[in-house]
């Protein structure tokens, strides 16, 4: 995509103006990011955690569907492409100092999760440990058990979109 967008962000002047004014303008990170909080726009459920740079941005507010950067691939990641479970924005909001956006989605298929889960928020870190239980590694609580998809079948040979 060519930046033929370069004025649809405002200029971040001054505090007031980004808290308190009406112009659009995210604060992006050193390496051009701002994270993205997702989730699902009839219960509420937290779907997903994810970046978009400028370009994702724009394209997600021109199309109304969720666009990211993927950080390991290094590229625009249009949710859904692959997989079908494409996340429809019904709201795009941003938080008091734009540094964070908020997408509140309806999901194609029922899943946001590559892993085959509907969320990809699936394990419970216990809290409220004693000294003793924290010298030995955590054991994480499955929150679900089945998967709405099979990632085999949906993604096939296709690179893994994570990396350890």
């Amino acid at each position: 995509m060519t930046d033929q967008h370069t004025d649809v962000f405002g200029l971040r002047k001054d505090v007031k103006e980004v808290e308190e004014g009406s112009a659009l303008s995210p604060k992006f990170d050193e390496k051009g990011l701002i994270p993205v909080v997702t989730t699902d726009f009839k219960t509420g459920e937290l779907l997903m955690h994810a970046y978009m740079n400028k370009e994702a941005l724009i394209e997600s507010i021109k199309t109304g569907e969720a666009v990211y950067w993927s950080r390991s691939r290094q590229v625009l990641w249009r949710k859904g492409a692959t997989s079908g479970f494409v996340q429809k924005i019904k709201q795009m909001v941003v938080d008091d100092d734009q540094d964070c956006v908020w997408l509140r989605v309806e999901v194609a298929g029922g899943a946001s999760c590559h892993v085959g889960y509907r969320s990809c928020f699936y394990r419970e870190v216990p809290t409220g440990l004693s000294d003793k239980e924290l010298n030995k590694p955590l054991t994480l609580k499955f929150l679900e058990m089945d998967k709405v998809f099979d990632p085999e079948k949906v993604y096939g040979d296709a690179p893994n979109p994570t990396k350890l």
